[in-house]
């Protein structure tokens, strides 16, 4: 079963570590580096793991569902 979220962003871009965050996937940004070190992380159907990856609107990021 997959389960989708649409967030919604007030400015131009977000961070892919602040995008974790804020979704409560991690508790700070210091863990993003190593959540996304750990875990296969989707960004438009590519793996990414550069807590800085700016995502724009209309990005698609999956992320695993044992968070």
């Amino acid at each position: 079963m997959q389960l989708a979220t649409e967030v919604h962003i007030q400015t131009p871009f977000i961070t892919l570590g602040q995008l974790l965050k804020e979704e409560s996937i991690i508790s700070t940004g210091g863990q993003a580096k190593w959540y996304l070190r750990e875990n296969t992380v989707l960004v438009n159907q590519e793996p990414d793991d550069r807590r800085g990856r700016k995502l724009y609107p209309g990005d698609i990021v999956a992320v695993p569902s044992s968070y």
